[in-house]
This record gives structure tokens, C-alpha cells and sequence, in this order.
């Protein structure tokens, strides 16, 4: 073990743990979320200001999630050396920028300039997240503070596009992103006052975080968190069409089902953490073919109103707090490169969404829902499998 690895291993233990920035590291969190997702429910008034087509305007979120890829395969390479308390505090930046580049975007260049800025915020600051976290606290504290970090992505998650919707039907679809801009304001100012300096542990080529995967278990663990969310996402992305064409509910009822969906994801995020101080390989194998049964169980009981809330308020209570698992799995097989890490688990993640709301949507529009969901299934169902081999790999 190198200085540089050893002395950023024992920050963690050298103070009191520092809450107040894993506070502030989840309103950014929460931040970056809701600004990802907020074009989803402002889509129309975009296309209508700026005299684009609905497909055009929905590239804004296509955009930051390349830029996103990107940044997390390199950030930690280009950043080596630097305080990390810097590079987070300049991310955050990023935040303030884009919010405001989009709001006052006379064009669609300026707002795929502004949502490509926030994809270089997002890549950056999920890659480095899990890294900060475990020299903020002590190791047996990871889990709760990844928690709190997800807690504030899944309270994004949740309230982003409805409110976004809301907020834009008052002070327009401008109005509505620039107000990420103080929010994003706070949350610099309160990262300043309480991350204390995080010199970088300096490890030599850690930017080429694709010699990661010559380990076994990382291999394994890396393609099941692929599987994982392209199953995810193959069957979250088509949930509003399924609840209205299958299950017949009104929008009115929609929108209770999803604040069910939202809030059993946060109660999940909350409880997950004391599941993972002992049996990480565990949750990562039943998480993924509980949602598959899950999956099977929509297909079933999908005409029924109350059998579908209940089967999606357990997809919220498993499914939501998912990523702490992977985090806290990172954190374990690499505690040493876990920033490079990071990086590679972001990209995988970003691509992993894309594909699976893509394979999705070619399914759901060609054989109807019972084939998307299937196909979720089958990939939630692999992804639990290759976690068990990443387990007999670490073995």
C-alpha cells in the first residue's frame, strides 16, 4: 500500500464523521436528479418556445446522459492530485451554470450546450460520490450515508417531473429549470462550509478504469449492475402507458400510484443499510429476482388495480434502494480504487438505462407489454445470477 492510499484510507478514522457533508452531498444529489429528469414533464413548452419538434427537445435528456458516460470514464484520471473537496465544490459549479445556460437558451444550441454541462455534473459527481463517502465516515457507517445520498436521488425521482409540470404552469418551462439555480446555490455554499480537505490519494493510473474488469469479481459484479438496470429500466420507462392502457386508471390515480411507487422507494432507501453492514452479496442476488418475480407477478395481476399498487409498492421498496447496495459492493471490492470504480459503475449504469428503455420500447411497441416485461424478467433474473458468481469469485 502506497502513503498516498494509506492516509486517505484513514481519514475516515482520524475525525468524527462528517454528516454535514454527506447532508450536503445528498441535496446535491437531489439536485442533479431533478434537474436530469425535469425535461420529461416541460417537453411541450420547449418544443413550442424554441420552434422544435417534441423528439428534438426530448434530446436534452439523451445529451447530458452521453456527456454523463464520458466524464465518469475520465474524471478521475484528469482530476488525479487535486483536493477533492475542489473538484466536487467545481461539479456543483457545473449545477449552477447549465441551470442557468438552459433557462435563458435563446436556441436549441444553448440548450443542448446547458444539458450537455449538467451530464459533465452528473458523470463527475456520481463517480467521485461513493469515493468522498468513505472518507467522510467510518467504514461501518458507509452503508447509512449511501443511503442518505440515495435517499435524496429517489426524493428527486419522485417529485422532479410532477413538480416540474406544476412550477412550469406558473412561472413557464424557464422559470421552472432556473429554479435548480439557487437550489444548486445552496447546496455549493453548504459543501464549502462543511467538506472538510480531501487531497486526492494520488493513485497512479487510475484513469484507465477498464483494467478494473481483469479482476473476476469486478467483471462479474460490473455486468450484473448492467443487467440490473436495463431490466430496471426496460419495465419503469413504460409504467404511465401499462397503468393506463392494462390497468385502466385515470390520471388522478396515476399520479397516486407513482407517490406510492416514490414513497415505499424512500422507505426502502432508509432501511436498507442495516441489511448491508453483514450480507452485501445477499441483497444483490435477491434484489434482482425479487423485482423479476415482480415483473412476472404485473403480467399476472396486471387488470387488477389493487394487486398492481401493491406488486409497484414493493418494486419501489426493493428496487429504489438498489444503488446503495451496488455503492456499498464498491466500496468492498475496491476500497483502494473505488473513484475509478465509481466511474466505471456510472458509465455502466448511464448506458445499462439508455439500452434497457430502448429494448423496451422497440418490445412494448411490437408485442405489447407481457414481452417488455418478460424481457425485464429475464435480465433482472441474469443480473442475480451473475451476482452470485461475483460472489464465488470473491471467494
Amino acid at each position: 500500500m502506497t502513503a498516498g492510499t494509506a492516509s486517505s484510507r484513514d481519514l475516515a478514522y482520524d475525525r468524527s464523521p462528517a454528516w454535514g457533508a454527506v447532508f450536503a452531498m445528498a441535496l446535491c444529489c437531489m439536485v442533479l436528479v431533478a434537474s436530469e429528469f425535469m425535461p420529461v414533464s416541460l417537453l411541450t413548452p420547449i418544443a413550442s418556445d424554441l420552434h422544435l419538434t417534441e423528439g428534438q427537445a426530448g434530446q436534452a435528456i439523451s445529451i447530458s446522459g452521453v456527456f454523463a458516460v464520458l466524464t465518469s470514464l475520465f474524471v478521475s484520471g484528469l482530476t488525479t492530485g487535486r483536493d477533492r473537496r475542489t473538484v466536487l465544490a467545481a461539479l456543483t459549479l457545473l449545477m449552477i451554470v447549465s441551470g442557468s445556460v438552459v433557462a435563458l437558451a435563446p436556441n436549441y444550441a444553448a440548450l443542448m450546450a446547458g444539458r450537455a454541462v449538467l451530464g459533465m455534473a452528473i458523470g463527475g459527481f456520481w463517480s467521485m460520490s461513493t469515493a468522498a463517502v468513505m472518507r467522510l465516515v467510518p467504514e461501518d457507517r458507509v452503508p447509512r450515508a449511501l443511503a442518505i445520498l440515495q435517499g435524496g436521488t429517489a426524493l428527486a425521482a419522485t417529485v422532479a417531473a410532477p413538480l416540474g409540470s406544476f412550477v412550469g404552469g406558473y412561472v413557464g418551462w424557464r422559470g421552472a429549470f432556473f429554479c435548480v439555480v439557487p437550489l444548486a446555490a445552496i447546496a455549493l455554499a453548504w459543501l464549502l462550509m462543511s467538506f472538510p480537505s480531501m487531497p486526492s490519494g494520488g493513485r497512479r493510473g487510475s484513469g484507465n478504469v477498464f483494467r478494473l474488469l481483469r479482476r473476476p469479481v469486478v467483471a462479474y459484479g460490473m455486468a450484473a449492475v448492467t443487467l440490473f438496470f436495463m431490466g430496471q429500466f426496460a419495465l419503469f420507462t413504460y409504467l404511465r402507458p401499462f397503468l393506463e392502457n392494462v390497468t385502466g386508471v385515470d390520471v388522478a390515480t396515476l399520479s397516486l400510484v407513482l407517490l406510492l411507487l416514490g414513497v415505499t422507494g424512500l422507505l426502502g432507501t432508509f432501511l436498507i443499510g442495516s441489511f448491508l453492514r453483514s450480507n452485501v452479496y445477499g441483497a444483490m442476488i435477491a434484489i434482482p429476482l425479487s423485482m423479476a418475480a415482480i415483473a412476472v407477478g404485473l403480467i399476472v395481476f396486471g387488470n387488477g388495480l389493487a394487486g398492481t399498487a401493491f406488486l409497484l409498492g414493493m418494486w419501489g421498496l426493493i428496487g429504489t434502494p438498489a444503488p446503495v447496495a451496488w455503492n456499498t459492493w464498491l466500496t468492498r471490492v475496491l476500497p483502494e480504487d473505488a473513484e475509478a470504480g465509481g466511474g466505471l459503475m456510472v458509465a455502466a449504469i448511464q448506458l445499462a438505462i439508455t439500452l434497457g428503455a430502448t429494448v423496451g420500447g422497440i418490445l412494448f411497441d411490437g408485442s405489447g407489454y407481457q414481452s417488455t416485461f418478460g424481457a425485464s424478467a429475464v435480465l433482472l433474473v441474469a443480473a442475480g445470477l451473475l451476482s452470485y458468481l461475483a460472489l464465488l469469485a470473491k471467494r
